[in-house]
């Protein structure tokens, strides 16, 4: 609920984003592979919200994910 889902980090607030289709999405498999980027690949930047919140709201989904 927190945190919000963006192809371009650098903001106030906490985002999140999957490199494989964003940020690398033109690179090819060989490169993606060569840079550690799999599609697993979250990348998470750290806003200036309260820590506890931020925590629970990725506790949050990742309850929901695998629940």
């Amino acid at each position: 609920n927190l945190i919000d889902i963006s192809n371009n980090l650098g903001d106030s607030k906490t985002l999140i984003t999957h490199p494989h289709t964003t940020t690398h999405h033109r690179l090819s498999n060989v490169e993606k592979k060569k840079l550690g980027i799999t599609e697993n690949l979250v990348r998470l930047s750290v806003g200036l919200e309260e820590v506890d919140d931020i925590i629970s709201d990725i506790d949050s989904a990742i309850r929901k994910t695998y629940t």
